[in-house]
């Protein structure tokens, strides 16, 4: 039986109230002082016992009441901890201020084989410098890779104060979910897909067919037309959609890190790298899907790196000499012709028929002019959310000038054009000259006067540029007013000869 005893605090009580249980030569397997309450567990104490007890206990001076309670509150404590460690998924350890295990998880002890209690961090992981890493920083480190039983996991440690620590430790593809989680502000599968073209009609559905089969998918498309939207889409409806769907775009970094960013590193592959190696992208979404956008801006060598890949799903890390394994699929995505560089020698031949094995062609907005309007008005609605501002509306007069401008930058461009109208106009209803299209004449220019794509975003950066140069004449003034890096427009201003003689 377990009991409660509360009192009046005061010097000598508690030990008066065991004292009294003692004298009937009753065990006591636990005692919790939490004062002015004691709690006492008494196997042996049964109910006469206790109601010949009762009067004696509240004879003690200062004992206030006497009552059954079905459990002691460290004991609850303890099954609730039990019941939260026994809940979480990923193996999680709990260390003393030396670095010596307390506690493990069933997921830990599942993954480990037994019971690690009491060993060193250093001896668990068989890494020495962990443990010194772990004491000199206060148990406060950067995510790091960790060996347990020949597995490699990544380690998250969170300092108790004054007591220790909480190990979590995380499958490479957990932390994956993790990054996929974080870039998720989209709808799931093709509901994102706004447009009721047939030309969108018809990607939708055959999107829909490609995107169950598990082999990979080569997307096609301008730049701005939502490429990576479909690559989402495709996931989403996939087997695979429960595991992450990480991006890289390959065109935005050079070669050597895009080379770890995909494959990651081992421990001490170059100066810099973060000590204990990192996971690249493949691993983190080992069974689910990466997705690389502008495949055709990949370097030779990473292109055969690549290849190697998609051959058997194995590759090495920068530096590293173990070979990895994981199970991903590859999507990839292009505004270029790669069947053109093929033949140029500037892209793989083999490479291209293993990424082209599914295929989707996405249409310029030029070819979805009944989605204009609609996707206009999502924009504005999405806009005046995000700046935080009363939703307007276009005004009837804007129609024209949506639905005749070209739009070489296809829809994000029509993104941009009407998050700069939301930001700008004064009034709840954005008219023609909220617009930067309004007065476009290269948008306006009739099909037979372009000569290409190129030419016509050529004059449309140009005008745009000389029109916001006389507001912002600066690289860095007009940079950060069309939300873009200094560097950019810094090179345009050069290649358009702005602001010119004066």
């Amino acid at each position: 039986m377990r009991i409660h005893v509360s009192f009046i605090d005061r010097v000598g009580i508690t030990q008066e109230v065991l004292a009294l249980l003692g004298a009937r030569n009753l065990n006591l397997d636990a005692v919790e002082m939490v004062p002015p309450n004691v709690y006492i567990d008494a196997p042996e104490l049964s109910s006469q016992v206790l109601d010949e007890l009762r009067g004696a206990l509240l004879g003690i001076r200062g004992v206030q009441a006497v009552t059954v309670v079905d459990i002691l509150p460290g004991q609850r404590r303890h099954l609730q901890l039990e019941a939260l460690l026994a809940a979480m998924t990923d193996p999680v350890l709990a260390l003393d201020s030396a670095g010596h295990v307390l506690l493990a998880n069933p997921a830990l002890v599942a993954l480990y084989g037994h019971q690690p209690e009491g060993q060193s961090v250093a001896e668990l992981f068989a890494e020495p410098a962990l443990l010194d890493a772990l004491l000199e920083h206060g148990f406060r480190l950067p995510l790091r890779e960790v060996t347990l039983d020949g597995q490699t996991l990544l380690l998250d440690a969170t300092p108790i104060t004054d007591a220790g620590a909480l190990l979590t430790l995380y499958p490479p593809n957990r932390m994956g979910e993790r990054l996929a989680a974080l870039h998720h502000d989209h709808a799931e599968g093709f509901d994102s897909l706004l447009g009721e073209s047939p030309a969108i009609r018809h990607l939708k559905a055959r999107a829909q067919r490609v995107a169950t089969l598990d082999a990979p998918l080569l997307i096609q498309g301008e730049t701005g037309t939502g490429k990576e939207l479909v690559a989402r889409a495709c996931h989403a409806i996939s087997s695979r959609h429960n595991a992450p769907f990480l991006a890289l775009n390959c065109a935005a970094l050079p070669e050597n890190l895009a080379e770890s960013e995909l494959f990651g590193y081992a421990p001490g592959a170059f100066t810099g790298a973060q000590r204990g190696g990192k996971p690249g992208l493949m691993e983190l979404a080992n069974q689910g899907t990466v997705f690389l956008d502008e495949i055709g801006e990949m370097s030779p060598y990473l292109q055969a790196k690549l290849l190697r890949f998609l051959n058997d799903g194995s590759f090495r890390r920068v530096g590293g000499d173990r070979e990895v394994k994981v199970n991903v699929r590859i999507l990839s995505a292009t505004h270029r012709n790669l069947e053109t560089m093929v033949t140029e020698g500037s892209f793989r031949e083999d490479l291209f028929y293993r990424l082209n094995v599914l295929n989707l062609d996405v249409p310029p907005l030029r070819e979805r002019g009944q989605d204009i309007l609609l996707l206009a008005r999502y924009f504005m609605q999405q806009a005046c959310a995000q700046i935080q501002r009363p939703v307007c509306r276009l005004a009837p007069g804007t129609y024209p000038a949506l639905l005749g401008n070209r739009w070489p930058g296809n829809v994000r461009q029509l993104q941009n054009v009407i998050f700069r109208a939301a930001a700008i106009c004064d009034s709840s209803l954005v008219d023609i000259g909220d617009l930067d299209i309004a007065g476009t004449s290269v948008a306006r220019q009739s099909e037979g006067e372009i000569l290409s794509l190129e030419q016509a975003v050529d004059g449309f950066e140009r005008e745009l540029l000389e029109k916001l140069y006389v507001n912002y004449p600066s690289s860095r003034q007009l940079a950060a007013r069309l939300q873009t890096s200094h560097t950019a427009i810094a090179n345009r201003l050069r290649k358009y000869g702005i602001p010119g003689e004066r």
